[in-house]
């Protein structure tokens, strides 16, 4: 828990001035935490009775954590460097709870990483037979004590889908999830200049003088802008390697594992059953070089965004055949929009800014004004640009059934093909405003109880859209589409 303090004692030196009566109180600070963490991990334990987990605590007053075994849904371990360094290992238990806070999952911080491995394999085969799915003879009971620190868990079959290599984590700074890293340092350090340049001996006003003199020198800064640009695509590349540094996907006991890190090296573990589906996302740079990244669609996952994943940024036929081999294969093809979703498409990619360009122009006439026409030029740039994305955005609609799951995909910037089970359909929503309804379309919304709950096909044919979910769920649809008999 040490470097947990390094940031408050920090500010309890900034503040105090490093007086002596700021170090001392930054040394009760550190026997205080010392003191508090020696209590608390003495008084909190955590054992298997029965079919449930329990975490006791008695700090204070005693409080005892109860988790049943059958609500068990995934056992995630992380490692992070202090940890590694103790051979020690964070284990977090995810009961299928909206959020996954710490009110609804254990964590238990600070067990040996055999222990971890130990208690993740019982946990998981505990919790699959409480809900019946592992018959009793083949059922593996827990060690009546925890296992010898350094002892290996116990193996258990396994298939690793994909171990993903490390030359595809060259394809990490397309994804621009990390792009703009040296930015955030930079404006950071700024930040920080202003915020503590009188304690650094500097003083606040020399940060501001510095700041003007280099708006004097613009080309110090266009300088420097280019080197943080030179700078994006090798940071971009560092930071995504530490997060997915040896990514591999594997299938153990009825589970999706997924193990990455560098520095803090992670495994997650998704209930198979739950899955439902998945969705491939890309970006324009990312479909230019032919890669895509990959989540699960999980019923009751928290943080889906970080523990749902699947894949990094990897070539997109392996994406493809990793995604059929893990969860299931989508075979037919997507079909088109109609040409009313282009024609909607490319008014809200062009029409705002050539309306700003026409309020610039009539300006000028009317005033005479000819300043305006530059600022009007330069709104034609976006409206130019608006073109090709609002083809983009049309040629990336479709939507598709194979008998089996459902998919519908839109978007441009941030490109999303959802690919979910048909048993995963809970619902439909056909929803059309003014405007669709004007221009003959509608979006189909599939409910589904997993990932973000909804998943639309986007301004399809009025006749397309119900007859979309007919095609998916007939028998929800039947009593509203059957046309009546002639009268007898």
């Amino acid at each position: 828990m040490l470097p947990s303090l390094f940031v408050p004692l920090v500010g309890v030196l900034f503040v105090g001035g490093f007086s002596p009566a700021s170090f001392g109180w930054a040394a009760f600070g550190v026997v205080g935490t010392v003191v508090y963490s020696v209590v608390r991990w003495a008084t909190f334990t955590y054992q298997i009775v029965g079919d449930r987990l329990e975490l006791t605590r008695a700090l204070v007053s005693r409080s005892v954590r109860t988790i049943p075994l059958e609500r068990v849904r995934g056992v995630d371990i992380s490692t992070p460097p202090l940890h590694r360094l103790l051979g020690l290992s964070v284990l977090r238990i995810d009961t299928g709870a909206r959020g996954g806070g710490e009110k609804q999952e254990g964590e238990l911080n600070g067990v040996t990483a055999a222990e971890a491995e130990r208690l993740k394999g019982v946990l998981l085969r505990r919790a699959r037979a409480a809900r019946g799915q592992v018959p009793e003879a083949v059922q593996e009971e827990a060690p009546a004590t925890p296992a010898v620190p350094g002892e290996a868990a116990p193996s258990t079959p396994e298939q690793i889908h994909t171990a993903v290599p490390r030359k595809w984590l060259l394809y990490g700074p397309l994804s621009g999830a990390y792009l703009l890293t040296p930015f955030a340092l930079a404006a950071g350090a700024v930040g920080l200049a202003f915020q503590w340049g009188e304690e650094f001996g500097f003083g606040r006003r020399a940060a501001w003088d510095l700041g003007k003199w280099l708006w004097t020198h613009p080309w110090l800064l266009v300088v420097a802008a280019l080197l943080l640009v030179l700078a994006m695509p090798f940071v971009g590349a560092v930071m995504y390697a530490v997060f997915n540094w040896d990514f591999t996907l594997r299938s153990r006991d009825g589970y999706l594992v997924a193990e990455r890190g560098l520095i803090n090296r992670r495994s997650v573990s998704l209930e198979r059953r739950r899955v439902r589906g998945y969705e491939i996302v890309d970006a324009p740079a990312e479909r230019a070089a032919r890669v895509a990244r990959v989540w699960a669609i999980v019923t009751g996952l928290g943080d889906s965004q970080t523990r749902g994943q699947l894949l990094p940024v990897v070539p997109r036929q392996a994406a493809l055949t990793v995604t059929a081999e893990a969860v299931g294969e989508f075979v037919a093809p997507l079909r088109s929009h109609p040409a009313a979703a282009l024609r909607r498409r490319m008014f809200r990619a062009v029409a705002p800014w050539l309306f700003l360009a026409a309020v610039g122009a009539v300006t000028a006439l009317v005033t005479g004004d000819w300043e305006w026409w530059a600022p009007t030029g330069v709104v034609l740039l976006p409206a130019v640009l608006g073109v090709p994305l609002g083809l983009d955005r049309y040629r990336s609609l479709g939507h598709a059934y194979d008998g089996t799951r459902l998919s519908v995909r839109s978007g441009s910037l941030r490109r999303r093909q959802a690919v979910v089970e048909r048993r995963a359909v809970v619902g439909w929503t056909l929803r059309q405003t003014w405007f669709q309804r004007q221009a003959g379309v509608l979006t189909a919304i599939a409910g589904v109880g997993a990932g973000s709950g909804g998943y639309a096909a986007l301004d399809v044919a009025e006749a397309e859209g119900p007859a979309f979910a007919a095609e998916v769920t007939p028998d929800w649809l039947a009593p509203f589409t059957t046309k009546p008999g002639p009268p007898a």
